[in-house]
């Protein structure tokens, strides 16, 4: 028996006590409380009726890196991690929203090297940007901007160069991420953002 079937079947043993106490017992005392009884097993059966529907967290989205061959490829596992395990989507916007509640990213590739582009996610605090949106003196957007590479979101530098070379591509950019340098990252270490532009290392 399910635990739904248990707890429907407990409400209508609740239900039927009530049901009992009002046609046998004359106390008012009682009989409010067979009421009561009735009204409480009642609720209970209807509220476990409804559809159960389990919250589970957002699949987490994994690549085999080995398998990234070109750009465009790191661009694609970028997109599905912002969209997914990165939580990017949670605060920023595609183009133009009144309910975003940090910047639009909508050309954002185009305009920011990824220099600063990795910097803004691992250090986001460096650099505040303004809600121009509004008519007035500009404000500061309503949801602070989290380190990117820590908990609880917890981006590898694979996966936050994934995201630059998407937000490039989303902007009609060339990708300027070299997939070799993503390659010899891994998940461990820092590497200079500079090895990743598309002029010169290190």
């Amino acid at each position: 028996m399910s635990e739904v079937a248990l707890l429907q079947l407990i409400g209508l043993i609740v239900v039927g006590l009530g049901v009992l106490i009002l046609l046998f017992i004359k106390a008012k005392f009682f009989r409010v409380i067979g009421f009561v009884v009735i009204v409480l097993g009642g609720f209970s059966l209807i509220a476990l009726s409804v559809p159960q529907m389990a919250s589970l967290p957002p699949a987490i989205e994994t690549f085999d890196i080995t398998q990234v061959k070109t750009p465009d490829d790191l661009a694609s596992i970028g997109q599905k991690i912002f969209f997914s395990k990165g939580q990017c989507a949670l605060c920023h916007s595609i183009g133009p929203s009144e309910s975003a509640r940090c910047p639009d990213l909508n050309g954002i590739g185009a305009k920011l090297a990824p220099e600063f582009l990795y910097e803004s996610l691992t250090q986001p605090q460096a650099y505040i940007y303004l809600d121009f949106r509004h008519g007035g003196v500009p404000e500061e957007y309503p949801a602070r901007m989290p380190y990117i590479n820590k908990n609880p979101i917890a981006l590898s530098n694979q996966e936050i160069y994934s995201v630059i070379a998407f937000l490039q591509k989303m902007s009609g950019e060339p990708v300027s991420i070299k997939v070799e340098d993503v390659l010899r990252e891994g998940n461990e270490g820092e590497m200079k953002v500079a090895s990743v532009a598309v002029h010169g290392t290190p």
